[in-house]
């Protein structure tokens, strides 16, 4: 579990987070969204114990420990946005070093570096990877212990088909275990498939805040159904706009936005009023889109 209240950072006079009050539930996939700049990766480093509040705090687990208490920090494991190993180490040297550090079992090293998917590079120095490489080799590292919380910033940002497939595993089997996993994430495909709650921060401040099932019927209610008609039907638009307001005609295609629970009825009041039906089409809302008017709503 991780708990903000009202977190505040401020650099140089500039607010990075202003009072930031959010939970991540024990056992959750909790997904930070936002834009660039817009104190993401202040708030994980946060957690991570690597930053000191200006205001507020950060509490760690069942115990409530301050992130800043060494007692909270153990049961973290973090893996920051840009990932960086000695380059003359190879990838199982970095893996062992790491290891013993946590004192994980020693047959923790096959284990995360079979997760890593690094194809036989194990042996070869670091500074011979590729950059989704060095990722991959990051969430290994991540992995080693048997913490109750992993703290990940844009972890999805430079991996591979291959590498995407492994840290998707890796989030089911950590939620499965009852695991807590806290990621950021500019890749909303991520998001989508990932996260049991969505938090959306803008310019330092949360915005917005929706758990799987309310973020999926936001978006169920932008959902557009496009009905090509013979001809327009008059007094058709009023009737429908009784259940869809935003209704409106476009050439001889009528536009209802709306879930796609009410599409039936839209189709009924349309065959009822004599529209004759000539083609039609279905979208449902897009993250993407309900995201931009997210940000753009916010002050």
């Amino acid at each position: 579990m991780i708990e903000y209240r009202a977190f505040t950072k401020r650099y140089d006079g500039r607010t990075a987070v202003e009072a930031l009050n959010l939970v991540v539930p024990a056992g959750s996939v909790v997904a930070l969204l936002g834009p660039n700049g817009s104190g993401k990766t202040t708030s994980i480093k946060a957690a991570a114990g690597l930053i000191r509040p200006d205001a507020g705090e950060v509490l760690l687990g069942q115990g409530r420990l301050s992130a800043l208490d060494p007692r909270g920090r153990r049961s973290c494991s973090f893996l920051p946005q840009r990932v960086s190993f000695p380059e003359t180490l190879t990838g199982r040297e970095v893996v062992e070093f790491y290891r013993q550090l946590r004192e994980a079992p020693a047959d923790a090293t096959e284990r995360v570096l079979k997760f890593a998917s690094l194809n036989g590079a194990g042996a070869r120095p670091v500074g011979t990877y590729s950059g989704g490489m060095v990722q991959r080799l990051g969430l290994a590292v991540a992995t080693l212990g048997t913490t109750e919380v992993l703290l990940l910033d844009e972890p999805t940002a430079a991996l591979d088909p291959d590498g995407l497939c492994a840290f998707y595993g890796l989030v089911e089997a950590r939620r499965r275990a009852g695991g807590t996993v806290f990621f950021s994430s500019h890749q909303l495909g991520d998001i989508e498939r990932l996260a049991d709650r969505v938090a959306v921060i803008v310019a330092g401040r949360l915005v917005a805040e929706f758990t799987e099932r309310e973020l999926a019927s936001r978006l169920a209610d932008r959902g557009v159904m496009r009905v090509r008609l013979e001809a327009r039907v008059g007094g058709l638009l009023e009737r429908v706009r009784v259940q869809a307001p935003k209704a409106l005609w476009f050439g001889d295609e009528l536009i209802v936005p709306g879930s796609a629970a009410t599409r039936p009825l839209m189709l009924d009041l349309i065959r009822e009023a004599g529209g004759v039906i000539r083609g039609l089409t279905a979208e449902e809302g897009r993250l993407d889109t309900f995201y931009r008017e997210l940000i753009g709503a916010a002050p």
